[in-house]
């Protein structure tokens, strides 16, 4: 595996496991669980060394109870992924793992009307980023206290892109870890999009990690954000297949 794609992956795994409340068990079957109901906050980052459906049948126990995804992809064992569906999971995307040299991103201004800048109102900030992403309205309390407990190798800035009335249009959770910036919860509220908002969140947090001395940037892209993504400079490293087991 070449070292940059070693990397970004030791940064995921690290945002992950801030999210867990529980033990990520051992590193041959590493998972990570929120209580958030909600798939991605829950789940499976890594199995190596392991028959895939010993570990299949101790991540559903370790799992149960909560909406959880298998990131299958470089991290595990070649062909687990594949495997895994072969026993029951289903694959409900294939993800891109992108970086970029922050020298040569495309960094846009902002949108008129759009002020960029770091939020430590979580409950707003959660509220925001959840209807964009998923979360239940059920869980963005459950979301909340694990923002505030958050526990991880690096840091949080959470930007909000408001509007001139202080709304939040847009988020972004910028993560720096092991020398990169990792994008995560970039959206825009849907009354808000095409305006350029989502790419402005992202070069904002671009532009803070190259304040802070930080060279490249990663993510793990949407199939629509990966457009925007390539325009701004992004190239793919690898795949997460995502399972639902």
């Amino acid at each position: 595996m070449e070292p940059l794609l070693d990397t970004v992956l030791s940064a995921h795994r690290a945002y992950l496991l801030g999210w867990d409340i529980g033990m990520p068990g051992s590193p041959d079957l590493l998972t990570y669980r929120s209580e958030v109901p909600h798939a991605p906050l829950n789940g499976v980052l890594r199995a190596r060394g392991r028959a895939p459906r010993d570990a299949l049948a101790e991540a559903r126990d370790r799992l149960e109870g909560v909406p959880r995804i298998w990131w299958a992809g470089p991290d595990s064992d070649e062909g687990m992924g594949d495997a895994l569906v072969s026993l029951g999971a289903v694959e409900v995307a294939c993800m891109p793992i992108m970086t970029v040299t922050i020298d040569r991103g495309a960094i846009a201004p902002p949108p008129a009307g759009l002020r960029i800048a770091e939020t430590h109102d979580l409950p707003e900030f959660v509220a925001a980023y959840a209807r964009v992403s998923g979360i239940r309205p059920d869980g963005i309390a459950a979301a909340v206290d694990r923002e505030k407990a958050f526990s991880g190798e690096g840091s949080v800035i959470r930007l909000a892109g408001r509007l001139d009335d202080g709304r939040i249009a847009g988020t972004a959770v910028a993560w720096l870890s092991h020398g990169l910036l990792t994008l995560y919860f970039v959206g825009t509220q849907p009354e808000h999009r095409r305006r350029g908002i989502g790419t402005a969140m992202s070069g904002a947090a671009l532009a803070l990690a190259r304040e802070r001395g930080i060279r490249t940037a990663a993510l793990v892209s949407s199939a629509a954000g990966e457009p925007i993504y390539r325009h701004m400079g992004f190239r793919t490293l690898d795949t997460f297949q995502l399972l639902s087991f």
